[in-house]
């Protein structure tokens, strides 16, 4: 089965957060990413510390074109829309990994209790909750199980975990889906070489 890192932005550590935004990347041999961010998040979820570490974080301006054809040929997707323009789109672009690939995605996260909440919910079917087990592996992994197993603390600052001689000057982005990814992916390639110590 193929890796996915994914990361989620939300609207808060609560039982009716909502999702603002999300990003999957793959690993080598070489890297696709799908990023979108949501405009029908609970603004009213939004304090000083969402806005500043999260919601100033955004990157895309423009809304997702319904009248737009999606190309799930580009494999770098970014898309700025409601979860209906979402869901379709985030299927179409794992079900084309799956097809291009000959397997199942399984995914990857980090503390990953509301991402894996936030995702099922994003992907599932609305009206039959139907999760797409034929392209997904229903089992989540977690980045900071892994890091426990592997004897590293698991509350580790992944930045310098991933890249210890720089990290500094990359914090400016945590909190953004799409580089919290690629963070995940690179811890995680750079621990799955060490030796388990459980």
């Amino acid at each position: 089965m193929r890796n996915i890192f994914m990361d989620t932005e939300f609207t808060g550590l609560r039982p009716d957060t909502t999702l603002v935004s999300i990003a999957l990347v793959t690993d080598h041999p070489y890297e696709n990413t799908f990023y979108a961010e949501l405009t029908d998040y609970n603004r009213d979820h939004i304090n000083d510390y969402l806005q500043k570490n999260v919601i100033d974080k955004l990157t895309l301006k423009e809304s997702f074109d319904k009248s737009r054809d999606y190309h799930p040929d580009l494999w770098d997707v970014k898309l700025r829309g409601t979860k209906d323009d979402v869901r379709p789109a985030i299927i179409q672009w794992i079900s084309e990994l799956v097809k291009r690939d000959h397997e199942k995605v399984k995914i990857w996260s980090d503390v990953l209790t509301y991402d894996w909440y936030l995702f099922l919910d994003l992907i599932s079917d609305p009206d039959t909750l139907a999760f797409p087990s034929d392209l997904i592996y229903y089992i989540p992994f977690d980045l900071a199980t892994a890091f426990e197993m592997k004897g590293i603390d698991p509350d580790i600052n992944r930045e310098k975990f991933a890249f210890s001689e720089v990290y500094e000057k990359m914090l400016v982005y945590k909190h953004n889906a799409l580089w919290d990814a690629r963070i995940i992916r690179d811890c995680y390639k750079k621990m799955i070489k060490m030796p388990l110590v459980i």
